[in-house]
């Protein structure tokens, strides 16, 4: 859709919830810094509402709500709150320093949910819905009220409540299908008559929030958006409850490329893509699955011959966008061992990193240090380790030194330093295995109950030179973190990417217990 051609009327709003339904998902939790780093980086990409958390949850979400209040300088910055008018007033305090505020609060509506969770009868519900709304109203013009579990709710109950909830204030009236039960035909089905239904629907903007469980939470949105919805709710990779979010990148781009079929615009600038997509990867410690679409590593990637020569041809042949629209580059510049500092920070600002000096010097450092031990340098090399070095710039044990012996002749033995708080520890540990013995070393300097429940190796490139990445996931009072590294030696790695995990307990320890979470 050309620029001249554009009507508000076809423009959808994008409601990214990265911070708050994305951080839900088990593991992913970012710390203060990182919410911060990735809040500035959706407002520069253009999206319309940032959920920046849930301030009722903790202190810490509190304060981050509150502090990308105060930095966010274009996007609505939305907090969410439950229907208690303690969960509004919190809300509404934090994102008081915004330039423009959102309060997004939610009740369930569906009968399984009001028998089960809630325990009311639907008439008391329906009047706490006028009281929540009424009370988000008090504090700001722009309020969102959302039937947690509206595609499981009985229809004429739902019209009653968004009638009520526009009727109290409401502004956007949200219908998420929370736990991804909907089909697409189902959810434009429901997003029309509903709208033909309410009264006074016009007053309203209608939002989609679906769930990925049946893998159709893209499929939905863009079906609800067909049905008259003007908002998006949606997080970077897709990330969130169980099965996720429909995903920012790929709903963005099925309108762009799709447009014929999908004649709505927004206002992301769609070469931020990538790099946003690898900001949250990187800030979450979950990884990116290789054949995801928009932003997967092999998203662009061509092996097969026939694919090739097509491609050689002409790239239409088999690519439906070009790379460049997302932020990916086509070639690929190979850096090793005798590449400069001029030549270097050329291919980190290609690739979208802006490093401060002490962190471009370490990163040169390590960059060198691994070009010494690897034949060719590729682009995910280098993200692995500017990636990896971002994130453990807030960590507080930190590994100096490593040394394995493995072999036939076992037991498998292990020495390691750490840097613990500033001071340095040495410990000698056995086990059945190379990576058993280093585990063990790390638990007798740093004691510790968790539980590993993850240990996954993948190589970042290919070759017998390829650094490995390393995930590992520990569990701790039935919570979970997710950490990942990146080395040329497969020990080294899986040493840094269980401290990392580590840290990220260390940190959790020091937070506030968070009370129960959102659920849509």
């Amino acid at each position: 859709m050309t620029t001249a051609n554009k009507s508000d009327k076809d423009r959808v709003v994008i409601f990214d919830t990265t911070l708050r339904d994305g951080e839900q998902c088990p593991g992913a939790t970012m710390t203060f810094e990182e919410k911060l780093e990735v809040a500035e980086m959706l407002d520069n990409m253009g999206v319309d509402i940032i959920e920046a958390g849930f301030p009722i949850a903790s202190d810490g979400d509190f304060e981050a709500v509150r502090e990308i209040a105060k930095r966010t300088k274009n996007a609505v910055v939305c907090g969410l709150s439950r229907a208690a008018h303690k969960d509004i007033d919190r809300c509404a305090e934090a994102i008081r320093p915004a330039r423009r505020g959102r309060i997004h609060t939610f009740l369930s509506t569906s009968p399984v949910h009001m028998k089960y969770k809630l325990q009311m009868e639907p008439e008391d519900v329906h009047q706490m819905v006028i009281s929540q709304v009424s009370r988000a109203r008090n504090h700001t013009d722009d309020v969102e009220w959302s039937s947690e579990d509206g595609t499981r709710t009985e229809f004429d109950f739902l019209c009653r409540c968004v009638e009520s909830a526009i009727k109290a204030g409401a502004t956007t009236i949200n219908i998420p299908d929370t736990v991804g039960y909907s089909v697409p035909e189902e959810y434009y089905d429901l997003f029309k008559r509903v709208r033909e239904t309410v009264p006074n629907s016009d007053k309203a903007v209608f939002s989609v929030h679906c769930h990925n469980d049946l893998g159709m939470a893209v499929a939905n949105s863009l079906a609800g958006v067909r049905a008259g919805a003007r908002q998006i709710e949606c997080t970077i990779n897709g990330i969130g409850e169980r099965a996720g979010n429909a995903a920012l990148e790929e709903v963005v781009m099925a309108m762009r490329v799709r447009n014929d079929k999908l004649p709505y615009w927004n206002n992301i600038d769609t070469t931020m893509l990538t790099r946003a997509s690898k900001s949250v990867a990187a800030a979450t410690s979950f990884p990116v699955q290789y054949n995801k679409a928009i932003v997967g590593r092999n998203a662009f990637a061509h092996e097969s011959g026939i694919h090739q020569d097509g491609m050689l041809k002409n790239a239409q042949t088999y690519e439906i966008m070009l790379p460049e629209t997302v932020g990916v580059k086509q070639t690929s510049l190979v850096m090793g061992k005798h590449s400069g500092r001029h030549a270097f920070i050329h291919k980190l600002e290609e690739m979208g990193y802006k490093l401060a000096q002490n962190q471009l010097e370490d990163a040169f450092v390590r960059f060198k240090a691994l070009a010494d031990r690897k034949k060719d340098i590729y682009d995910e090399d280098i993200e692995a380790l500017v990636d990896e070095e971002m994130a453990q710039s807030h960590d507080q044990i930190r590994m100096v030194s490593l040394s394995v012996i493995a072999g036939t002749r076992g037991p498998q033995r292990a020495t390691m330093k750490l840097d613990i708080n500033g001071q340095q520890k040495i410990e000698e540990a056995e086990g059945n295995g190379p990576v058993d013995a280093v585990f063990n070393a790390i638990k007798s300097l740093v004691p510790h109950e968790a539980k590993l429940e993850l240990y996954q190796v993948h190589a970042v490139t290919a070759g017998t030179d390829a650094q490995a990445e390393v995930s590992v996931r520990l569990s701790q009072d039935g919570r979970s973190v997710t950490s990942r590294a990146a080395d040329p030696d497969t020990l080294v790695a899986s040493a840094k990417a269980y401290l990392g995990a580590l840290n990220k307990i260390v940190m959790k320890k020091q937070r506030d217990v968070p009370v129960a979470a959102a659920g849509h």
